[in-house]
């Protein structure tokens, strides 16, 4: 079973930043749309960011926009989050995402491999 690896969760205070990574598996997934999708307690996951590298497009859910970036090492086979300024709002559980076509979707049932999520928690 193929599963992607998050890390980069934790604790941190509002305005502060966070990365988080998801390594995969190999030099295949390059060419998959990736997403980082995210659930807090009591609410449906939502897609905050996905990208089709090959078209060079990206989507960011409206209440990230200027403050998160998804963005990918090649070399390493990593796919990063860069959290920027961030809101008790953005408290969730975040996931990693791997679509095995092109083009990026934002709904969770289009993605066929995931990681196993990594909390992030942001005090006021």
């Amino acid at each position: 079973q193929v599963q992607l690896v998050e890390s980069g969760g934790g604790l941190v205070q509002a305005g502060g930043s966070l990365r988080l990574s998801c390594e995969t598996p190999g030099r295949t997934f390059s060419t998959y749309a990736m997403a980082w999708f995210r659930q807090a307690p009591g609410k449906e996951r939502e897609c905050v960011a996905a990208r089709s590298w090959n078209y060079g497009t990206i989507y960011y859910t409206d209440s990230v926009k200027g403050r998160f970036t998804i963005s990918r090492d090649i070399a390493k086979n990593m796919v990063y989050l860069q959290m920027n300024s961030l809101k008790p709002e953005d408290t969730a559980v975040y996931y990693c995402a791997a679509r095995t076509r092109a083009y990026y979707s934002t709904r969770e049932d289009d993605y066929d491999y995931w990681g196993q999520g990594t909390q992030v928690t942001v005090s006021s």
